[in-house]
């Protein structure tokens, strides 16, 4: 399906609205075509009218142009601002939904999509070309459907009065056309070029913006003026390639335009000279072509700006329609709250098809409320395993179960309701504290967000901020500490309280003292339910269930730690090298 067909999926709703403007509108267009009517009529029946008198033709004229006061005082400003307000309710209407539907589509795609795509790119899709895309409404659905019409009416009213004239006047209509043609299909292209390369430029900026202390602290400012200044470059280049072309398009046309009023001037002229067209015709048909011609000059107008429109209508709906990488099946049923036995069976996962996999036939079987410690070196494909049990990514051959039931037979968002996790660098909003925690629980009360930051260790410092919970800890919680915003994360997943728990390095960025004020909170929180922990230190997992040794995809070793001690392999290896046998450190 076309772009423009599942655009007009979005207008649809509103069809009877628009139908409703378009035709309010042909009255408003048609009210000053009435003018160059009633100038015709002023200057060959009032003042050209030899058998009245001047008070006669003066009290003629007072009655022509009180009738036409009223329409155009009374009548036409109600109906302007009906047709005004109804086309940009309608426009607005639409870019509602389509950004509605835009973040309901975001929420869906991979983290594949992401890990591929910049940040900012998308967000100009969502904002600048969804906004752009409104100018197809109002102008493409409606104003010129409007000056179609406007010049319809008028050319009629021309050929009743003259024929031959009004052929005159319409005879470059169709090098009008041709030129139209000619230009507006690479216009398509330069717009969409262009519009890439203003996205290019977005996504570098966002990224760079949130990078300001890396570019800082390695003194990287002229590096990164000339990065900048590439890309500014390139969309400088497309944006002058479109303004050429456009002013191309521009010179040809509005010659055109400027050309068919002086050949009617000459015909009329002469015409007139001969006595066979009245003085008032041929200053009606002159009044009539600024008529016909203005509403021509706009379509030109309105084809740019419908160019453009309908290059960011395609770059939204090719955003809208990337693919998912997770999706529920048909049948998919939605997982109650479960008991948390999880069973990975003969697991192999790639990235992508051309990469190595990551993982190779891993095989493991996890009893409820037992503990999970994954170790081993970077890259190892620890991370990804336990990517895999929410469903963020979905497994190349093998089979995750939760409770027996295959993940995949469930539907994706009741498998992460039973699912909690700690990351390395945990997102906050930038919005307050309680309103972070509550992310766990959006229907929680303030006593069980307090009870939730006792929980995790979070209560004492949180009190001792200027406004308490209700402190706005700034954009990705730049306002607060690593140990700060990982006892907010981990109070969340108190408050969501779910029966199976994933750390991911939840620890290995802090201090010694925020990682066993955290540690604490986290075996506090995984007390009595699966936990999976990916960790690189080796002090923080040593009370696991069972440690995990992962090398090059595959599972190597699996035991407590006593038992991978005494096996002396290459978990004893790596708490060998981290100097874990010092006793001092051991007990932190």
């Amino acid at each position: 399906m076309s772009s423009i067909k599942q655009y007009m999926q979005f207008v649809k709703p509103y069809k009877w609205k628009i139908i409703w403007t378009v035709l309010i509108g042909i009255v408003k267009f048609a009210i000053p075509l009435l003018l160059p009517l009633i100038l015709k009529y002023v200057i060959d029946n009032i003042i050209g009218a030899d058998n009245m008198s001047n008070s006669a033709k003066t009290a003629k004229l007072f009655w022509v142009m009180g009738g036409a006061f009223v329409v155009f005082l009374v009548l036409r400003p109600p109906i302007e601002y009906i047709r005004q307000y109804l086309a940009q309710w309608v426009g607005n209407k639409i870019l509602y939904d389509i950004r509605d539907r835009l973040f309901d589509h975001i929420q869906k795609l991979s983290l594949r999509y992401y890990s591929q795509t910049k940040t900012g790119e998308i967000i100009s899709r969502v904002i600048h070309d969804v906004e752009q895309s409104k100018i197809f409404v109002i102008t493409g659905l409606m104003n010129i459907w409007l000056d179609m019409i406007t010049i319809i009416i008028a050319i009629g009213i021309m050929v009743t009065m003259d024929i031959p004239l009004t052929i005159v006047a319409i005879i470059l209509f169709p090098f009008f056309g041709f030129s139209i043609k000619y230009f507006y299909g690479r216009l398509r292209r330069l717009t969409r070029d262009r519009s890439q390369a203003l996205a290019e430029v977005q996504g570098h900026l966002h990224e760079r913006v949130q990078g300001i202390p890396v570019t800082r602290s390695f003194a990287l400012e002229d590096y990164e003026q000339t990065q900048f200044d590439k890309r500014n470059a390139n969309f400088l280049d497309r944006a002058l390639r479109h303004t050429d072309w456009n002013a191309k398009t521009f010179a040809v046309t509005n010659t055109i335009t400027d050309l068919a009023p002086l050949l009617v001037i000459a015909f009329a002229g002469y015409q007139v000279i001969n006595g066979n067209l009245t003085m008032g015709t041929m200053v009606a048909f002159v009044g009539y072509m600024e008529r016909v011609y203005s509403p021509l000059r706009r379509l030109v107008n309105s084809s740019t700006t419908l160019t453009q429109s309908v290059a960011s209508i395609d770059r939204v709906f090719e955003f809208l329609n990337e693919k998912y990488d997770i999706t529920d099946k048909p049948d998919a049923k939605k997982l109650g709250r479960v008991e948390g036995t999880v069973d990975i069976e003969n697991v192999s996962f790639q990235y992508d098809a051309e990469e190595a996999p990551v993982l190779k036939d891993v095989t493991l079987h996890v009893k409820k409320g037992e503990t999970i410690a994954f170790v081993g070196m970077s890259g190892g494909g620890k991370s990804t395993l336990i990517s895999l049990i929410p469903r963020f990514y979905d497994v190349n051959t093998g089979s995750i179960k939760v409770d027996g039931i295959d993940i995949r037979d469930v539907k994706a968002r009741s498998l992460r309701d039973n699912i909690g996790m700690v990351l390395q660098d945990n997102t906050l909003f930038s919005e307050s504290i309680a309103m972070n925690i509550r992310m766990g629980h959006p229907e929680a009360t303030d006593e069980e967000v307090v009870a939730a930051a006792k929980a995790a260790n979070a209560d004492v410092f949180i009190r001792d901020l200027p406004q308490g919970y209700d402190t706005l800890v700034g954009e990705r919680g730049v306002k607060l500490s690593g140990g700060q915003k990982q006892r907010i994360a981990i109070a969340r997943v108190f408050l969501k309280n779910p029966p199976i728990l994933i750390f991911d390095e939840a620890t290995s960025a802090l201090d010694l003292e925020s990682e066993h004020t955290i540690q604490e909170a986290v075996e506090k929180l995984a007390s009595d339910r699966t936990t999976f922990i990916v960790a690189h230190r080796l002090a923080t997992i040593t009370h696991a269930d069972r440690i995990v040794v992962i090398e090059h995809g595959e599972i190597i070793e699996i035991g407590s730690h006593e038992e991978l001690m005494k096996r002396q392999g290459s978990y004893y290896d790596l708490y060998q090298v981290q100097n874990l046998d010092q006793p001092d450190y051991i007990g932190t």
